[in-house]
This record gives structure tokens, sequence and C-alpha cells, in this order.
């Protein structure tokens, strides 16, 4: 009993000390056009499954971080307190939202499928109840985690369907992680296949923990599926990006709600900001980079030499890596290469302009945004006018 009660009390610790350590900063990320840019982590544990740390301080983090929007999703095959905790795969969603109530901050009730067996690890959220996904594959959930010797499909889709008799939004998680039977080396396997037929798997998890994984990057490609950004921290969450900024799924939503969340996520309209990176499809990923950088132009008599001054303002916290060109030549920029830091305006001078046009583009790669897998986002500022 008294080691029951410690563990609580430490527990309860984590949740109420003031994290003003490492407080980061609220990273601006403007909206686009027609939807607004939440901020969210679809992918985290707490100590209702193999987490160290209280739902509460999951909703201090987010907070810190500016988050917009939360899943914790336990391992529902999974118990690392059992003499602690109650098993209660709801439990963690409840104290969360209960403390994530009037801040700002939404939190989604998820659950983590994890059998070590094809089709691996998946997310499910927006869902109902967590208790109620069979999990008969498993002989073990104590502090271990141990399959029956003899495990059917069945039994390992059976939580799958319970997913979809539910309604939840399921997406496989990091793809080719250390761990699985090095036997199946085909990552989306016929298991995959039947879930995307039977219209149950909708996401894949291109970025874990900071991680950029190419291989389900291709798939979410190839797949038609929404491309996820999630930390799946087990810990306090600080020290691993004490040097950078939390990784995070950007959600283009048309209202901020759970709904608007949902509504997003199955139509796709996502981004992953991890590092200097954002991977996003070519229509997201141009219209974050256009909102984000502001383009303009005059026209210029320098000592008598015509030039056309460029000005980029980045009014966002997402630096850029761009490459410029254009017909006439871009002074004292080698190759066009240009880093366009948060926050920061720049001038581009174009020159041997000899005589104004009445328009002119200026072609930009943005080298730290990908589209595929291979290939960078390219898009254009068109300056019209430039005689009036």
């Amino acid at each position: 009993m008294i080691n029951k009660t410690i563990v609580l009390l430490s527990m309860m610790l984590m949740s109420i000390i003031d994290n003003t350590f490492g407080r980061q900063a609220d990273i601006v990320i403007p909206d686009i056009p027609g939807y607004q840019t939440l901020k969210g982590d679809f992918h985290m544990h707490t100590v209702f499954s193999d987490g160290h740390v209280w739902p509460t301080f999951r909703v201090k983090e987010a907070l810190r971080d500016g988050m917009d929007v939360i899943a914790i999703t336990e391992h529902m095959d999974y118990e690392g307190f059992p003499d602690e905790i109650e098993k209660d795969y709801n439990k963690s969603y409840e104290i969360a939202a209960a403390a994530a109530k009037d801040k700002g901050l939404m939190v989604i009730k998820g659950v983590e499928i994890s059998p070590r067996v094809p089709p691996y690890h998946h997310n499910a959220i927006f869902l109902e109840d967590a208790n109620s996904f069979p999990i008969d594959y498993m002989e073990n959930t104590h502090q271990q985690f141990i399959m029956k010797d003899s495990v059917t499909r069945d039994q390992v889709m059976a939580p799958f369907l319970e997913a979809q008799r539910q309604g939840a939004f399921v997406s496989y998680n990091h793809p080719s992680y250390k761990w699985w039977d090095k036997k199946d080396t085909v990552l989306f396997t016929d298991f995959h296949q039947e879930l995307l037929d039977k219209g149950i798997l909708g996401g894949v998890e291109v970025v874990n923990s900071g991680r950029y994984n190419i291989i389900a990057h291709r798939m979410a490609m190839k797949y038609d599926l929404t491309m996820l950004c999630n930390t799946d921290e087990h810990y306090d969450m600080y020290p691993r990006y004490a040097d950078t900024h939390r990784p995070m799924t950007l959600v283009f939503v048309e209202e901020r709600s759970p709904e608007g969340v949902e509504e997003a996520m199955r139509a796709k309209r996502t981004a992953l900001y991890f590092d200097d990176y954002i991977v996003a499809r070519q229509k997201e990923a141009e219209a974050l980079f256009k909102a984000a950088v502001k383009a303009t132009i005059n026209s210029i008599d320098r000592n008598g030499e015509p030039i056309l001054s460029v000005t980029l303002q980045n009014t966002s916290d997402i630096p850029f890596h761009l490459q410029l060109k254009s017909r006439y030549d871009i002074e004292l920029l080698p190759l066009g290469q240009l880093t366009l830091g948060p926050q920061e305006q720049k001038e581009v001078v174009l020159k041997a302009v000899w005589k104004t046009p009445d328009e002119t583009q200026l072609a930009v790669t943005v080298g730290n945004v990908l589209v595929t897998p291979d290939e960078a986002l390219e898009t254009v500022f068109t300056f019209k006018d430039l005689n009036q």
C-alpha cells in the first residue's frame, strides 16, 4: 500500500509542477486561404500504458508549446503500472480533457493498437470507447507484452473492425520500426491492403519523434493516405526538443472543433513541421508558403542603372531555404540561393534589366518544403503592372 501511495503521489506531483523550465514561445504559422491552421500531436502516452507522466502533464506541455489539439493514445494491450492504476484506457483522455477545459486546447480520444505482427502499430482516434477494443491476441499485458503462442488473423483484425464500428480514424504508426519481425520485409502487407480495401486505414505517420521516414512518405503518396507528424512521447518532452521546436501535424480546418479536425484529416489537409522542414502535398505546401512569405517589387533607377528590387517578407516562424530564378541576373546570390529566416525581410536585386517590363516572374524552389519524397516545392511569384 505504501509503494502504491508513493507512486500515485509522484504522478500527481508531476502533474502540478509549474513547468517553467524550457518554456517555449508560441510558434507563428499562418492560416491558409479558406482554412485555419491548427497545430496538433496525435500520438502520445502516459502512465495509463507505457508512458511515465500523468495526463495533465501532457496538457501542460501542449499549452506551453502553443498546440491546438492533441490525442493521448495509450497502448490498449499494455499496462505499465497494473498494481497502482486500474485498467481503464479512457481514463487518460478524461483526465486530460478536464485539465484542458476552457484553455483553448482540444483533446481527442484515441488508442494505439499494437500487435508485434502484421499490421503492427496503428492509432485509432475520434473514437467512442477505448475499453471496447478486443485484445484476444494477448497473453499478458502486465508490465510486459506477451502475445499468445498461436494468434489468428481474426484476433488481430478484431480491434480494427471495432475502430471501424466506432467511426474512428486509423493511421499506420512508424513503419519499419526496428523490433519488427525481420522475416516480414513487406512494410505495406496484405493485411494493410485489406484495411485499405475495407475503408479502415486512412493515414500514415511520416514523422515520428522528429524522425522523417521516407518509406512512410512514399507509402502516403502511393496509397493516398493522410500524412501525420507526431511525437510518440513517453517521457517529459522538453529535453528531446530543447534545441528545436516540437514536431507537429498542421491541420487545415474549416472550423476549430474536433469535427473540423476530423474532416480535415479525412480530406488529407495536413502538413508536417519538424526541425526546419515542412512536408505536405503540393496544394497545401504552396498555400502555406505563399501565406507565410509575401513578395513585393519596385522598379528603381540606381545611379542610372535600372533595377528591380524584390522584397521578401517572412511573416511566420518557419525558416525557408530558397533558390531563386529570374529572366534577369540576381545580384550577390550565387545560384540564387537565399535563406529567409523567421520573421525576416530581405531584398533581392534583379539587374541587367535595361528596360522595365510590364510583368515579370520570380521562380522559387523551397528546398526545405517537400511535396514528394524526391521533390521540393516549386512555385512562382508573378509581378504585374511594373510601369504604372
